[in-house]
């Protein structure tokens, strides 16, 4: 299994990242994130409309199991962060957690 905070931290680190909701809002409507993660305390409506447009833009996005100056202090920013985009991995495995599953050869299948 993955560890968040070390693949959110590595993230921060190696890859390209936004931080804020108006961000993650603009990088949704655009398809421009891999992912995007959420605070427990982001604001209701600005975390309605990240999942609405995460939804029509196909882009992943998770919550994070804690607010948002816990998700700063794992991105080691001196602020609170409600959202942040992913927009390039970098050196982080953290795309794993919402990848989709190859599918398999069906056995018995016509060929």
């Amino acid at each position: 299994m993955i560890d968040i905070d070390k693949a959110i931290a590595s993230v921060v680190k190696t890859g390209k990242v936004t931080f804020g909701a108006d961000s993650a809002v603009q990088n949704a409507k655009s398809g421009k994130a891999k992912m995007i993660v959420l605070a427990t305390n982001c604001p209701k409506k600005m975390r309605e409309d990240i999942e609405y447009y995460c939804k029509l833009s196909d882009v992943p996005f998770i919550d994070f199991r804690s607010s948002g100056l816990d998700l700063a202090a794992v991105c080691g920013k001196p602020f609170n962060v409600s959202a942040l985009s992913i927009r390039e991995p970098g050196d982080s495995d953290i795309l794993k957690l919402v990848e989709k599953p190859e599918p398999e050869d069906f056995i018995g299948g016509s060929e």
